[in-house]
């Protein structure tokens, strides 16, 4: 059903006569009476009858009218929202790596203070799921990441923006550990080290066989380790080293850490969403406090295309 012709019911309603509705809205008093007989055909029921020389509304007309004027109302609420105006609702779909956290978490806890009207239904997949679910429409936002050294190929019908860097790390026994920035020369003393990778993540151990290729060795890929505790004891235990990012480290006891440098670059982080969905003003603002708590956490963290500042 047209909106303009639902109005014209609701004002019917209202003031009672079409020479009021005509006066109202500007329309001709036969222009009135031929959307008004348009509705009724569209209704397939009777709205007006004859009244003397006016017309009131049957029990549907009125019926009509009472749905109509909370019809309307949804409408401007969803025009004021995409104007920018009044309080963002609505439920945003949001899928995260998991060592994204200390971006995810606290900007999420500032949008439930600042915006409860948003729901965010949060899920946890690895980047390259992350992105299928996107692309699928079972997500609408996407905080992703790639490693500078080996760049991924982003689809086609997402949008990303980049919201910062972050440094990758060996992680290496601490008993005569060199916690100085990596160079070719002590990556090969590390040439005969069980090294260790997820078994989920191939771009790490990809990143991991292209560093110790430029330093001139294979690495040894003994252990595929997903869970960082795990990953960490075999560390302090002397049974591994491997590469992990700035985000992810803890302090404990008998682990050290050195920055890869050039040698592995570092991690970059987007946020992604079907690029029609970014029109969407609850997305957007999403999006806005996860750039805000990005900045306390990453590196290079460039401005977003529109203004960054939550609302």
């Amino acid at each position: 059903m047209d909106f303009t012709r639902l109005r014209l019911l609701m004002e019917l309603d209202r003031l009672g006569t079409m020479a009021a509705v005509s006066e109202v809205t500007g329309m001709s008093t036969s222009a009135v009476s031929k959307h008004l007989a348009v509705l009724e055909k569209e209704a397939g029921v009777d709205l007006l009858a004859p009244d003397g020389r006016r017309v009131r509304l049957t029990p549907a007309g009125r019926r009509l009218a009472e749905h109509a004027v909370d019809i309307l109302a949804r409408v401007e609420a969803a025009r004021a929202e995409f104007d920018g105006e009044g309080e963002p609702v609505g439920r945003v779909d949001l899928v995260m790596y998991t060592s994204a956290a200390p971006i995810v978490l606290p900007a999420l806890r500032r949008l439930s203070r600042d915006h409860p009207g948003i729901d965010i239904h949060l899920t946890e997949y690895e980047s390259e799921q992350a992105l299928a679910l996107l692309q699928d429409g079972e997500a609408d936002l996407g905080v992703v990441y790639q490693y500078s050294l080996l760049p991924r190929r982003f689809p086609g019908t997402l949008t990303v923006h980049p919201v910062g860097t972050e440094g990758l790390l060996l992680s290496q026994p601490s008993h005569g550990a060199d916690s100085r920035t990596l160079t070719r020369r002590r990556l090969r003393e590390l040439a005969d080290a069980a090294w260790i990778a997820s078994p989920y993540r191939g771009d790490e151990e990809a990143l991991v066989h292209r560093m110790c290729a430029d330093a001139g060795f294979t690495p040894r890929i003994v252990h595929r380790i997903d869970t960082l505790e795990l990953f960490e004891e075999l560390v302090a235990t002397g049974l591994g080293v491997g590469v992990v990012p700035r985000l992810s480290t803890a302090t404990r006891r008998g682990v050290a850490h050195a920055p890869l440098g050039e040698l592995g670059g570092v991690r970059q982080v987007y946020l992604a969403g079907r690029t029609g969905g970014w029109s969407w003003r609850p997305i957007r603002v999403v999006a806005a406090y996860l750039h805000q708590s990005a900045e306390d956490v990453l590196d290079d963290v460039p401005p977003l295309p529109w203004s960054a500042t939550p609302e």
